[in-house]
């Protein structure tokens, strides 16, 4: 019913920029958040950044000053803008949406990831 795209990983070298994306369709009332996680090998799954659908922002303290989230609300879309890219961020980016369906319930959903590699 809630289908997630994302788009925009790759391989970059050390201190480039990437900037991922990901669109949902399908019937959705609202999004009252979104946010990107990743998964580095080993690791479990972290959060990124979230936003609010009143724009307010959260980020984990390993990005912050790199890493800019944004939102279009009219095209259910959240954007992650990556610069200074360190190696340290290579990981399976992974967008989350949380939905309102117009009774109220709400639902969370995954992308499918995608991969981002820094080198040296």
């Amino acid at each position: 019913q809630v289908q997630l795209v994302e788009s925009g990983g790759g391989l970059v070298q050390a201190g480039g920029s990437l900037r991922l994306s990901c669109a949902a369709s399908g019937s959705i009332f609202s999004i009252p958040a979104m946010g990107w996680y990743r998964q580095a090998p080993g690791n479990q799954r972290e959060l990124v950044a979230r936003i609010s659908s009143g724009g307010s922002t959260n980020y984990a303290d390993s990005v912050r000053g790199r890493f800019t989230i944004s939102r279009d609300s009219a095209k259910n879309t959240v954007y992650l803008q990556m610069n200074s890219l360190k190696p340290e961020d290579t990981a399976v980016y992974y967008c989350k949406i949380t939905t309102l369906s117009r009774v109220f319930t709400t639902n969370e959903y995954w992308g499918q990831g995608t991969q981002v590699t820094v080198s040296s």
